[in-house]
């Protein structure tokens, strides 16, 4: 019950961090953050291949999932400090996140709740996909935004990792438990015996 109870519990927190992932992928896009883009598209595959550990008792896939979530927590890690501007970390050097192929900066920067974008003239040699831009009025801005989604990925990642070492436990206990080569031997199981010979009864008629 304990094994079933777990891996029902890992099956929802893989199925929440893969809509959470396709969700950011979503706005990534939009956003040209190649760098996040690639990102989530390994977390993605991480994750189903957590989903396909856990329900078909393959113990290795779990422990290269848990082993991806510290890597992924990590990588949001940076996310979040980078929006915060931590230590020498500026938003200025948006090249991080577009491998410096272009410009754009968060899809949430011109999209946030209640934002108002106003376009404002720009230098005639700037960029054609670079316009300048004037953002007033966000009920909340999208460095933060970004930072939430972040935190949301790494509350998930840390719950999975937890339960990804509690189910590969149980996984690996039930494997010394029960040999799977010797089937019921290592139960003490005897299978009945059959014999070889008949044995011959004399048989009476009457005289």
């Amino acid at each position: 019950m304990g094994t079933c109870d777990g891996r029902c519990t890992l099956l929802v927190i893989c199925s929440l961090q893969l809509v959470a992932a396709l969700q950011r992928q979503v706005f990534d896009f939009l956003g040209y953050q190649w760098a996040p883009i690639l990102a989530n598209f390994l977390h993605i595959m991480a994750v189903i291949l957590g989903m396909f550990g856990t329900v078909q008792f393959r113990f290795r896939y779990l422990i290269f999932y848990a082993v991806w979530l510290v890597l992924w927590v990590g990588w949001n890690s940076f996310i979040i400090c980078f929006y915060l501007e931590v230590g020498n970390l500026s938003q200025d050097r948006d090249f991080l996140m577009t491998f410096n192929t272009s410009l754009h900066r968060s899809w949430w920067m011109e999209h946030g709740p209640g934002c108002l974008v106003t376009a404002v003239p720009g230098p005639h040699m700037a960029p054609d996909d670079h316009h300048v831009i004037s953002v007033s009025g966000c009920l909340l801005d999208y460095q933060y935004i970004e930072v939430l989604s972040s935190a949301i990925q790494v509350l998930l990642a840390l719950f999975g990792f937890v339960y990804a070492c509690y189910v590969s436990k149980v996984f690996q206990d039930d494997e010394d438990s029960f040999d799977f080569i010797g089937g019921f031997d290592s139960y003490g199981y005897q299978p009945p015996q059959k014999s070889s010979h008949l044995q011959l009864q004399p048989l009476y008629t009457a005289g």
